[in-house]
């Protein structure tokens, strides 16, 4: 069933339809695709080795970055890129670890700084109470 007006012919959608059949052009055009070398994070690990190294974990992405740039100098792509990602993995992990952890402590530390000003507090209103004898 073909509209009014339209022909029952199948018209290719490439290029510029200007109403008259003809046939169609389809260019081929080769795309270049660079690949990075693998990161190593090994910037990123000596900072969790410094800096937070919980559970070690520091140590261990820096070893694991450490494996990923000797595979990359030996020329191993997939081998850099599995140690860059497992180094990556462990430096998240340090990372959020340690920021637990510092929070952890402020929370501790405002903690006890606010229960011994409630404390002063409470004996320097009662000189007379059981902490002074």
């Amino acid at each position: 069933m073909n509209p009014v007006g339209h022909p029952g012919e199948a018209v290719g959608l490439h290029g510029k339809y200007d109403g008259q059949p003809g046939p169609t052009v389809v260019q081929y055009t080769t795309v270049n695709v660079t690949t990075e070398p693998p990161k190593d994070h090994i910037i990123w690990s000596l900072c969790c080795f410094f800096y937070s190294n919980p559970c070690c974990l520091g140590l261990a992405a820096l070893v694991y970055s450490i494996k990923a740039r000797d595979r990359k100098w030996v020329g191993d792509v997939e081998g850099a890129r599995h140690y860059g990602n497992t180094a990556k993995c462990l430096n998240i992990w340090a990372t959020v670890l340690a920021c637990v952890i510092v929070l952890i402590f402020i929370i501790v530390i405002s903690v006890v700084a606010s229960q011994a000003q409630a404390a002063a507090r409470y004996i320097n209103q009662n000189p007379y109470s059981r902490w002074n004898n």
